[in-house]
């Protein structure tokens, strides 16, 4: 909550005071003209970037990969993209940082292992992972521990297909 607050009251503040004194050093319309510079040179970088990480998502489905540190990246070139077309210098260097394939590099590992921390951790509470949800319902509507008949049976029939697949992408 305090995030929220700090990037939606204080950083409007920042901004309006840093575009004031750039404004007095080198005039306003000249501060007006840096700051739609910024935001064209930004999305060009972004559009860059975006086709790039989109070509290699497709080539990691190709190869029936999940793509998933492109669809972080992806999702910070959307922030960025808002970032940079934002009025500001405080947004636009937050911007180009999550649009430059380095530091967008690292901000994605790092948003990834937050991730990965969020969600596997919350689910090793007792009696998750055996027909039980962390909220103490089965997704199928049982109560805990019983099943439709009162066990944990599951019957069904199935067909090998692994040698048939013309693609291979059953192995």
């Amino acid at each position: 909550m305090r995030v929220l607050f700090l990037l939606f009251a204080l950083l409007p503040i920042l901004e309006i005071a840093l575009l004031i004194n750039v404004g007095s050093v080198i005039g306003g319309w000249n501060t007006v003209g840096l700051v739609v510079l910024s935001a064209f040179i930004g999305a060009y970088f972004v559009k860059r970037e975006g086709v790039s990480t989109l070509q290699t998502a497709q080539e990691k489905m190709q190869r029936n990969e999940v793509p998933g540190k492109e669809l972080v990246e992806g999702l910070m070139l959307v922030v960025a993209g808002i970032l940079l077309v934002t009025p500001g210098f405080i947004t636009d260097i937050f911007g180009f940082l999550l649009a430059m394939p380095g530091s967008r590099h690292f901000f994605a590992a790092q948003v990834s292992k937050h991730m990965k921390m969020r969600v596997v951790t919350p689910g090793m509470g007792p009696g998750f992972g055996q027909g039980q949800s962390p909220f103490g319902q089965s997704p199928f509507g049982e109560r805990p521990g019983q099943g439709q008949s009162g066990d944990d049976i599951i019957e069904g029939e199935y067909t090998d297909r692994t040698t048939n697949d013309p693609d291979k992408r059953l192995k």
